[in-house]
């Protein structure tokens, strides 16, 4: 079997690549065990040396790097080369900080000592899409071989240029043999991974549909997992509201990776005072979007990384308007070579539109109005989702409240748009999974965090 890689921005074929056969996985988890073993004893500094290597790499790389990620999902050249940047930031950030993260923690109880301490689980599963080819991987990477586990990378099959570029630098950078390996292999062929003994935890990244699938069977096994799904951020825009602040925020985050991002700004809650003159601001600036070809200079969005992905964005739209939701930019599938789909702006947003519960994965924003705060974070809360959030306001203490009690997510900004990063945790509730990255805190999740009590 052979895994594809294709151009969304040409329709082209890129290049095929052998998937692993049975025996071939079976030896690469066998060969991750036996890694585990010897890199779990490793210091912490020669682990920190080697993240700093690869972080080298990366920033030495990067224009190599990141067309390889424009090739495969046609993301931006400007938003790949600043993806492989940020690998490097989160490489340098656990090899700063990674050791300090999983020192013993001394408790004191009725024994002469008792203490906390940090060990490795093995060798961690990690599902990754196709979105953020390299920087989901490498979120999770970077904390999970800092603190002393050893890495499987099943990639989206989209991508397997990337799959095997980021293994290559992993190895580059000095990793001892087998510590990070990539499995080539359909999604079909993940499950019997998952149940594997030698397999001891699972991370993934995905659709709500597949964190559910993958944390049923890896609960019927009892692996640990941390699940990154879906999501249908709102932004909240009050009546005090720095308009032009809150617009340019608003449409960065909608158009980040072409609008193909879980914790992408989705739907806007202006509030009744400012709604008309929101929408007017909001449609002017996706006006001046231009898509097209990721190479150019000139273009601000690609395409999107699959033809089946638009077409389903297609009729998300199409059964929005239906439904009495107005058009007032795109919503259109463009006669031209490449899988490209234009800015949209949908107004009036209800409840029973595909626009106001689920998730739109391209370059479409759903405006809703509400009738004031109260019923904007209303509005802003009732969907499954749980991942990020944004109130804008002039008034800091009050975007703090709502931020902070009001707003059901993993992440909330006040007066801009949300992102990851590498010093804080992210993750989210609700449909939008468990468990968080980044941080300590994400570098605790596969630990074994041990009570130690002596007599």
């Amino acid at each position: 079997m052979q895994l594809k890689s294709f151009n969304p921005a040409k329709e082209e074929l890129n290049q095929s690549y052998p998937a692993h056969q049975l025996d071939e996985v079976d030896e690469i988890l066998d060969k991750s065990v036996l890694a585990f073993k010897e890199w779990r004893e490793t210091r912490f500094e020669e682990r920190a040396e080697l993240l700093r290597n690869t972080a080298d790499i990366l920033r030495r790389k990067k224009d190599e790097l990141a067309r390889i990620i424009t090739i495969e999902m046609g993301k931006h050249i400007r938003e790949s080369v600043a993806e492989i940047e940020k690998c490097a930031w989160v490489c340098e950030y656990y090899a700063d900080n990674g050791a300090g993260f999983l020192v013993k923690e001394s408790v004191q109880t009725n024994a002469s000592e008792s203490y906390v301490s940090y060990r490795p689980l093995g060798p961690v599963l990690a599902i990754m899409p196709w979105n953020f080819p390299f920087w989901q991987v490498f979120r999770f990477a970077a904390p999970a071989l800092m603190g002393g586990n050893t890495g499987l990378l099943k990639h989206a099959s989209n991508v397997p240029g990337c799959s095997i570029a980021i293994e290559e630098v992993i190895e580059e950078a000095g990793f001892p043999d087998n510590v990070f390996r990539s499995l080539l292999i359909p999604s079909n062929k993940v499950d019997m991974v998952i149940k594997d003994k030698r397999v001891k935890a699972v991370t993934l990244t995905g659709s709500t549909p597949a964190g559910k699938s993958v944390a049923a069977l890896a609960g019927k096994y009892l692996k640990k997992t941390v699940l990154e799904l879906g999501g249908s951020d709102p932004y909240i825009i009050l009546e005090d509201a720095d308009l032009e602040l809150a617009v340019n925020a608003c449409v960065t985050g909608r158009l980040i990776n072409a609008g193909q991002s879980c914790i992408g700004a989705k739907r806007f809650v202006a509030v009744d005072a400012v709604y008309d003159r929101f929408e007017e601001m909001f449609l002017e600036k996706m006006k001046q979007v231009r898509y097209g070809d990721p190479f150019e200079e000139t273009v601000d969005i690609g395409p999107l990384a699959r033809n089946n992905l638009r077409e389903e964005l297609q009729v998300q739209v199409d059964m929005s308007v239906e439904k009495g939701a107005r058009l007032l930019i795109g919503g259109e599938i463009p006669e031209v070579p490449g899988y490209y789909y234009p800015p949209t702006v949908l107004s009036d947003v209800k409840p029973g539109m595909p626009a106001y519960h689920d998730e739109l994965f391209g370059p479409v924003a759903s405006l809703i109005r509400a009738k004031d705060e109260a019923d904007a974070i209303r509005i802003a809360n009732d969907t499954s989702f749980g991942l990020g959030g944004a109130v804008f306001t002039q008034n800091i203490e009050r975007g703090k409240e709502i931020a902070e009690f009001e707003i059901e997510a993993g992440s909330c900004f006040v007066n801009d748009f949300v992102r990851s990063d590498p010093r804080l945790p992210f993750g989210g509730i609700k449909g939008s999974g468990y468990g968080r990255e980044l941080s300590h805190f994400g570098m605790k999740e596969f630990q074994n965090i041990k009570t130690v009590y002596i007599k």
